[in-house]
């Protein structure tokens, strides 16, 4: 009962995908344009760390989570590895939650 529904969402994502390359010789995109889907991918990534970071069960999260992506964004700024950033930003939120900090 669920393999169909997954089976369709794989075939339509696999041709949402193939349809970039095959369509690409059609239709031309300005470099303005370009520009804009850009910022609005940014913008969008930059909305979901926000509903992620600041959003538990329709409610504020508490100050531990924001805390820990800042420090991950700090790391990740700072070339670290990933696992380090990971590591870090979970380090420092559990560190605040156990020190009473939500």
């Amino acid at each position: 009962m669920t393999l169909l529904p997954i089976l369709v969402l794989a075939a339509g994502t696999y041709a949402f995908r193939l349809a970039g390359p095959l369509l690409s010789q059609r239709m031309q995109v300005s470099a303005r344009v370009q520009g804009l889907l850009s910022l609005s991918a940014i913008a969008l990534l930059t909305a979901l760390v926000a509903t992620a970071t600041l959003t538990s069960n329709g409610g504020f999260s508490g100050w531990a989570r924001p805390a820990g992506v800042l420090a991950g964004a700090v790391l990740a700024w700072r070339r670290l590895p990933f696992v380090v950033v990971v590591v870090g930003a979970a380090g420092v939120t559990a560190l605040l939650r156990m020190a009473g900090v939500g």
